[in-house]
């Protein structure tokens, strides 16, 4: 079969952002104000946030700036993280599930796209998982990163040498918005269209 492109649907309004980042604060002051007016962005355009609903880190810096907006947070946590007490108290709405798996499917459905904050192996697991579905076609959702003092610099290096290596078309690596400012990562987000290209190089593909 051919590599035929795929045709681009049109941009839907953004009405809840899965947003991924770190339970812990980071080591600059930055993150976690990166983390209020990016709270404070979603909030004031009408977007809920959907994250994993826990109070620690910049999770929870992120959701008391939703809420303290008056926004809408919904968290989905799971069943281990919820039995240590690490609910935010005030959330708009919660869910419990028995696992990580189905927390980041759970958050996928609610959300019309993703937003990764700085943060350790979770948060850059998720943004790649989400991304990767794009990708193949699984969902058709922008993901963007949060560039908070230049965090995401090596990723976007590292995406680089994947297409100079043949591993990745130019077109995936630029389906991730990457921007420090949150008013304009959302725009971006806003204004995204899917790739009308397939993942493969160089042979067939479907």
């Amino acid at each position: 079969m051919t590599d035929r492109p795929v045709v681009p649907s049109p941009a839907a309004a953004l009405r809840s952002v899965a947003v991924f980042c770190g339970s812990n604060f980071g080591a600059s002051a930055e993150y976690a104000e990166a983390a209020r007016a990016l709270g404070a962005a979603l909030a004031t355009r009408g977007i809920r946030l959907v994250y994993g609903g826990t109070n620690k880190g910049l999770m929870g810096v992120l959701a008391d700036a939703v809420l303290g907006a008056g926004g809408e947070a919904v968290g989905v946590i799971n069943r281990r993280l919820h039995e240590r007490g690490h609910l935010h108290p005030a959330l708009t709405a919660h869910e419990v599930v028995d696992h990580m798996r189905i927390r980041k499917a759970r958050m996928a459905e609610l959300a019309d796209a993703f937003v990764a904050m700085p943060g350790g192996l979770g948060t850059l697991e998720e943004l790649f998982e989400a991304a990767t579905l794009t990708q193949l076609g699984d969902h058709s959702k922008a993901c963007g990163a949060l560039n908070v003092r230049g965090f995401y610099d090596p990723m976007r290096t590292m995406l680089d040498r994947a297409v100079d290596e043949g591993f990745l078309k130019a077109e995936h690596r630029d389906m991730v918005v990457i921007d420090a400012d949150p008013q304009r990562l959302l725009d971006a987000l806003q204004a995204w269209q899917a790739p009308t290209v397939t993942k493969w190089i160089g042979q067939p593909g479907s």
